[in-house]
C-alpha cells in the first residue's frame, strides 16, 4: 500500500487529505514546525527526523520550505507533488533542477475542474480572438496572503497561449489614467470571510460578455485532486509534470 508523507502537516489541504484518504494509500507521516494536536499520525519538526523514507511527498505547507524539501526527497528518491504557490523565481529554478533527478509535479491548483476549465479558456479564447477583452476576477478568505492567486496565472497563462504574440498580464490599475490597451489580459482579487477560491474569466466583447467560472465550497476537492497527482506520480520517470498529465488535457502554457 503505497504510503504518503504529508509537509505542511497542519495546513488546511493536509487535514483535508487525512479526512478523504482512501485506499490504495495511507499517511506514513508528516513534517510541519509546529505539529498538530491529535493527528492520526506522527509529525515531525523537520525532515532530517523522518525515519523512514515515503514512497510519495505531499507538500501544501510554505514556498520558502522548498529546499529543504527537495534535498531530502532528492537524496531519498521520493516522487514530490507540490501544491504550494508563491514561488520565488530562485525557488522554482530549485524546483526544475530537482525534477531533473526525481519526479516534481507541481500545480497552482489541485482541483481537477480548475484545469478543464483552463482548457475551455484557451478554446474560448482562441475562437473569439482580440473582439473581446479578457478579464479575470479571483475571490479567496482573508488569511491568503498572495495575490493574484496562482491559478489566476494559471488561467491567463491559458487565454495568453491563445495569441501568437501573447498577452499582458495586468494586476493593478489604479494609477493608470489611460484607456484598456488591446493587448491586457486583467486580473483583479478580491480577499475575505472563508471562501475558498472561486475565479472568473470574463470575454468582455460588444455588446455581449461571456463568463467561464469555477468555484470551490470545499478544501476536499483539493485534497481529491493532491490524491489522484499522488498516484499518478508514483513509478512516474524523473521530470517535471503539471495536473494536465494527470487529467490528460494537452498543455494550455
Amino acid at each position: 500500500m503505497p504510503n504518503l508523507l504529508l509537509s505542511g502537516a497542519s495546513g488546511q489541504l493536509c487535514s483535508a487529505i487525512s479526512r478523504r484518504i482512501h485506499a490504495p494509500f495511507s499517511i506514513l507521516c508528516g513534517v510541519d514546525p509546529i505539529p498538530p494536536e491529535g493527528c492520526a499520525y506522527p509529525v515531525y519538526p523537520s525532515f532530517s527526523l523522518v525515519p523512514t523514507a515515503p514512497e510519495v511527498i505531499v507538500d501544501a505547507s510554505h514556498h520558502t520550505a522548498i529546499r529543504p524539501l527537495l534535498e531530502y526527497a532528492t537524496a531519498h528518491h521520493t516522487p514530490v507533488v507540490l501544491c504550494t504557490t508563491g514561488h520565488t523565481a530562485a525557488e522554482l529554478s530549485f524546483i526544475q533542477q530537482a525534477a531533473r533527478e526525481i519526479p516534481v509535479l507541481q500545480s497552482q491548483n489541485m482541483a481537477l475542474g480548475i484545469h478543464l476549465i483552463a482548457s475551455l479558456v484557451r478554446q474560448a479564447a482562441a475562437i473569439l480572438g482580440d473582439g473581446y477583452d479578457i478579464e479575470i476576477v479571483e475571490a479567496h478568505h482573508r488569511r491568503k496572503t498572495d495575490a493574484p492567486s496562482g491559478s489566476a496565472y494559471l488561467l491567463a497563462a491559458a487565454a495568453s497561449a491563445a495569441f501568437p504574440q501573447g498577452k499582458t498580464i495586468v494586476c493593478d490599475r489604479h494609477d493608470r489614467q489611460m484607456p484598456r490597451a488591446a493587448n491586457e489580459i486583467g486580473i483583479s482579487s478580491i480577499r475575505g470571510g472563508t471562501m475558498v477560491g472561486e475565479h472568473t474569466v470574463l470575454f468582455a466583447g460588444q455588446d455581449e460578455v461571456i463568463t467561464i467560472t469555477h468555484r470551490a465550497d470545499s478544501r476536499d476537492l483539493f485534497a481529491t485532486g493532491a490524491l489522484h497527482a499522488a498516484a499518478f506520480l508514483i513509478g512516474k520517470p524523473n521530470g517535471f509534470y503539471t495536473m494536465d498529465d494527470v487529467c490528460h488535457i494537452e498543455s494550455t502554457t
